[in-house]
């Protein structure tokens, strides 16, 4: 099998101590970055978790979507009358505008 030579850039510190762990399991750094290689692309996936602020979005969104589907039951359940989509948007403006 060919091989290619890749370089990357990396805080030589975080360096110094990938190489010295690497060199405690026994293995060059090459090989424990071949290792990772190998199984990203066996399993088509980083092989562990990546998060980024965009996740702490996605909750906030996830919690108004169950607040806004409770409110949606609750009126269900009490026969209380439908709300206009302009009602709606009144409120949201409404709460954008409270102080944090």
């Amino acid at each position: 099998m060919a091989q290619s030579a890749m370089t990357i850039r990396m805080d030589s510190q975080i360096k110094k101590q990938f190489d010295k762990l690497c060199q405690q399991f026994g293995m060059s750094t090459n090989t424990a970055i071949n290792i990772f290689v190998n199984q990203v692309v066996r399993s088509r996936a980083i092989p562990f978790i990546i998060t980024s602020k965009d996740d702490e979005k996605e909750e906030i969104r996830k919690k108004g979507l169950q607040a806004f589907y409770q409110i949606r039951k609750e009126m269900e359940e009490n026969n209380d009358e439908e709300i206009s989509l302009s009602e709606i948007n009144k409120e949201i403006k409404l709460s954008r505008q409270e102080p944090k």
